[in-house]
């Protein structure tokens, strides 16, 4: 009775037998996966399935180091992390943020915030990266394109000089990052030197970190092979959940069909303000009317500039100096263009393929293969870098040109431009 019930609860609201096949894919995907079971213990909010989606949001969400000393970190810690991660990214339901942090409830709500990573991000994807077993000297780039953009709510005071010492601590982290990055490129450049002619394959020529290690200790190899055969089995799992995967969805609609509605309270709650001492309302409240004064004068002298101009058009407009004002801005379109295109199809060639690639050490005299050529790579990018440079300089000297010719229709108002960067 026990196991039949079971069967009905899995397949209740998504009329197929492939949920348990989707679920246990996406398990053994996950970092620290639960079972199938926790995950249908937490559709119906029982306690027990809570403490592993805890772990398992803990192991997604937080950086590899952390993640080495998870050990040491306790549940409410790890529960902390979590919190403090989802609200960052703007998760939307205020309920996660209520939960306690001892585990030992909120089961459905945790398994909500896992469907929203899944859906928010190519969750799937970046762990794939994380875990994937490296044979050869990869290079890629140096970094992401940043830390996730912080939504944090207004009612959070910000404290300006703690912004700027994380801002300092962040610039010491990344020039450290790239002197690291140049220290470990120097030394696989000495290893691929010193491994000249190894490798059984002519177009590589040489050995990779990996496997000098394992030429040099080769009960390592076991452990190589282990790490393989874990790669294969996520990557089956990828393909299996791939194939599921809208089975999952259609179960998840019927998750969120019986979660319980936050009320009229929770919709109703009010926006919560900045705090603002009450000795500062009253210079705020003149400071709001003189910026209400400057609206009103700038909307007038607005009006009255368009006023003019579209009386100038169609004064020009009826002769022929509109068709030549017409004529000339399109040919100076037509040249930013075509320079443009020349600057960017400069050195044509195949598009270089984005992501990691192998490192192999080449010498001047050697015959140019279908690879990278990484000094090329890097001239490419630094012209390109330059091209983006000048037109970004072009644009905002034609932004400050236009708003210093606003900022003069207003008479006794001092426009101080802000310095280029």
């Amino acid at each position: 009775m026990g196991r039949r019930r079971r069967r009905v609860d899995w397949a209740a609201g998504v009329g197929t037998g492939t949920l348990p096949e989707a679920i246990a894919a996406l398990s053994r995907l996950l970092p620290a996966g639960p079972s199938p079971e926790i995950f249908r213990r937490a559709k119906f909010d029982r306690p027990e399935a809570a403490p592993a989606l805890w772990r398992l949001l803990f192991h997604v969400l937080a950086p590899l180091p952390e993640r080495g000393a998870s050990a040491s970190l306790s549940p409410e810690a790890q529960a902390r992390l979590v919190k403090a991660v989802l609200c960052s990214q703007g998760y939307p339901r205020p309920v996660l943020a209520q939960l306690p942090e001892d585990g030992s409830q909120g089961s459905r709500e945790l398994l909500l915030a896992l469907s929203w990573l899944l859906a928010r991000e190519p969750l799937i994807e970046r762990l794939l990266v994380q875990t994937r077993v490296q044979l050869g000297d990869q290079s890629g780039a140096l970094a992401s394109s940043g830390p996730p953009v912080l939504h944090m709510g207004a009612e959070v005071p910000v404290d300006l000089r703690c912004v700027q010492w994380l801002m300092g601590k962040l610039r010491f982290r990344w020039r450290h990052l790239i002197s690291s990055q140049q220290e470990q490129c120097t030394l696989l450049g000495k290893i691929h030197l010193y491994t000249h002619g190894c490798h059984s394959d002519q177009n590589l020529g040489h050995l990779s970190v990996t496997e000098t290690e394992m030429l040099r200790d080769p009960e390592g190899g076991q452990q190589l092979l282990w790490a393989l055969e874990c790669e294969n089995t996520r990557l089956k799992a990828a393909l299996e959940w791939r194939r599921w995967e809208l089975v999952f969805w259609r179960w998840m609609d019927t998750v969120l069909g019986i979660c319980p509605p936050e009320g009229p309270a929770a919709a109703s709650r009010p926006t919560i303000l900045p705090r603002v001492p009450e000795q500062g309302l009253g210079q705020l409240e003149q400071v709001a009317q003189e910026l209400q004064a400057l609206h009103e004068e700038l909307l007038e002298a607005g009006a009255a500039r368009r006023v003019a101009w579209e009386a100038q058009v169609e004064g020009l407009g009826r002769g022929p100096q509109w068709s030549s004002v017409r004529r000339a801005s399109q040919e100076a379109v037509d040249q930013e263009l075509a320079a443009l295109r020349r600057s960017w199809e400069q050195d044509r060639g195949p598009t270089p393929p984005q992501g990691p690639h192998r490192l192999v050490r080449r010498e001047e005299s050697a015959a140019r293969t279908q690879g990278l050529q990484a000094a090329g790579l890097a001239r490419l990018l630094r012209r390109q870098e330059a091209c983006l440079q000048a037109t970004l300089h072009r644009l905002q000297g034609q932004c400050q040109q236009e708003l210093a010719r606003l900022a003069g229709a207003l008479p006794g108002l001092i426009w101080i431009p802000p310095p280029r960067r």
